[in-house]
């Protein structure tokens, strides 16, 4: 059977109208955009630079720590590079010209060179995470398992890169990035989030940590937890004000049980515990316990069949 052609001739220009090109706000760019599958690439080689020998790619036996570590920097440099020069691009945020890009790439240039700096230091924090998920974990049998196999540690790890480039203003793949590991480990964390040094996420499944979140130092997080908002500030004019402070502030040394919702701009004190499924939105004491009054069990006898 030949297949018949289909006039789309009529509907295009009331599709082309969907796109809003000339208004303040339009949908669509018409640039090139970040690609999430490079990104996805991108991470993976991330990890391999953090922790070589990883994806079980890398061949030590044939080339030295030396050649290893530095063909992987250049690898995650370039290709990170361009993908930063394609959402400064993208999002216009300079209102350059299509023809003058010379600025988005300086940008994403300085923004590697910065990133290569502080991956020493971003190193050190995720070798802490990763020691305390050893040190929390009775399951753990050692540093190598939860590299390889903890989605907690993945998720903070690429948190921890995805909150320095938010933190230099890049759009877009910040949150691209949280959103792929999102995927890969049903952990939410917003790139705006800030986490201080040794948090250990347990499971990890359903957590979510809302983008004004402030967690402290050695905290330890179940599965199911959720440091959300509980109301979204508004100006004048009814438009949501974005930015503003809404989300917790958990000191150091606390444990938050599994599926626990912790929601405001509330401050939960140092090295407080807070049980399971517990709701809270007010401030919280240091030292506090904190914990559902406990339910009515009740058993009855079941009459068996004849």
């Amino acid at each position: 059977m030949t297949r018949k052609q289909f006039d789309i001739t009529p509907f295009i220009p009331s599709y082309l109208d969907s796109f809003d090109r000339f208004s303040d706000s339009p949908y669509v760019s018409f640039r090139p955009a970040p690609q999430r599958e490079a990104l996805t690439g991108i991470i993976s080689d991330i990890f391999e630079l953090l922790f070589p020998g990883r994806s079980g790619n890398t061949v030590l036996s044939r080339h030295s720590v030396v050649e290893v570590v530095t063909a992987l920097m250049e690898q995650v440099a370039v290709k990170l590079e361009h993908q930063l020069f394609l959402a400064w691009f993208y999002e216009n945020p300079l209102s350059l010209s299509d023809s003058d890009t010379s600025q988005y790439a300086r940008n994403a240039h300085d923004t590697i060179v910065s990133l290569l700096e502080n991956l020493p230091q971003l190193r050190i924090m995720m070798k802490e995470d990763a020691q305390s998920a050893l040190e929390g974990d009775p399951a753990a049998r050692s540093i190598h398992e939860i590299v390889l196999a903890y989605p907690g540690l993945c998720a903070l790890t690429m948190h921890r890169i995805s909150h320095f480039l938010f933190e230099k203003q890049v759009p877009l793949i910040p949150r691209m990035i949280s959103e792929i590991i999102h995927t890969q480990t049903g952990i939410d964390i917003h790139p705006g989030a800030s986490i201080g040094r040794s948090l250990f996420i347990d499971h990890g499944t359903g957590v979510v940590i809302g983008e004004t979140a402030v967690i402290g130092n050695h905290v330890k997080i179940y599965q199911g937890v959720t440091l959300g908002a509980l109301s979204f500030p508004k100006d004048s004019c009814g438009a949501l004000i974005k930015g503003a402070k809404r989300h917790p502030t958990v000191g150091d040394y606390v444990t938050i049980y599994a599926n626990t919702t912790i929601l405001g701009d509330i401050l939960i004190g140092d090295h407080t515990i807070i049980g399971s499924s517990a709701w809270v939105h007010h401030d919280v004491p240091p030292y506090s316990f904190v914990q559902n009054e406990d339910p009515r069990t009740v058993i009855r006898e079941r009459k068996m069949k004849s």
